[in-house]
């Protein structure tokens, strides 16, 4: 699905009518991010797999919330069923997208390795901070060169994820095609996709100053703005 190029200032419509998703059903959207939550911790008890399977699935959940933001679209109630929907609705693809993501995080990882040294890898996997400091230290511009090419290809795999739940949940695309049209989709409206990130970045900031609480909102409002995005872009 080609998206549309929007005027860079669509971003604050994007943010605006997404708090206007979350007002509609306010109390229902901080009960769904606390039992997000709640489970996001379930899985952190599952060592390394807990972490993997969460990231699979990140897609899946976000999959049955787009299908929330419709139904508040349409008139219709936000329901606690809107968390699990995705998993009774093209399921599949919506797990392959978290897939796909999953590996894509690896081979970014493995080019980290690639430019800081694989001395450094084990240390930062492990939390071992002596070992960690003493590599850095002598590693020089390598770790800056590698940490500037990572973050550039971690973005570049999050606009890819950004969209592709709301494509293929809600228009059947496939998982790969999905990734591309999202991806396309940021790219040509690259800078309204900029001012956005720095808004949402800053809000997340604030968000966080009275003890996390904020998040209780943040979290919904960047499901919802993100919807307003795919209505946007591509409808």
């Amino acid at each position: 699905m080609p998206g549309k190029a929007l005027s860079p200032g669509v971003a604050f419509a994007w943010i605006g009518e997404g708090w206007g998703l979350f007002r509609a059903s306010a109390l229902m959207w901080v009960v769904l991010t606390l039992l997000l939550l709640i489970v996001a911790i379930a899985f952190t008890f599952i060592p390394f797999l807990g972490s993997l399977a969460w990231q699979v699935l990140t897609p899946v959940i976000a999959g049955g919330l787009v299908l929330g933001c419709r139904a508040l679209e349409n008139g219709e109630e936000l329901e606690l069923e809107h968390l699990v929907a995705g998993f009774k609705r093209n399921f599949p693809g919506l797990a392959i997208v978290g897939a796909i993501y999953v590996v894509g995080g690896i081979v970014v990882l493995l080019v980290f390795g690639m430019f800081v040294g694989l001395s450094l890898l084990p240390a930062l996997l492990a939390g071992d901070t002596e070992n960690a400091l003493g590599a850095i230290a002598a590693m020089g511009g390598g770790l800056l060169i590698g940490t500037l090419v990572v973050t550039i290809l971690s973005l570049l795999l999050g606009a890819a994820v950004w969209l592709a739940p709301a494509l293929v949940v809600l228009h059947g695309v496939n998982p790969v095609d999905a990734m591309k049209a999202s991806f396309f989709g940021a790219f040509r409206n690259f800078i309204a996709v900029v001012i956005y990130a720095i808004v949402m970045f800053l809000l997340a900031i604030l968000a966080a100053i009275p003890f996390g609480l904020g998040m209780l909102v943040w979290v919904p409002l960047l499901v919802t703005s993100s919807y307003r995005a795919y209505r946007q872009i591509f409808t």
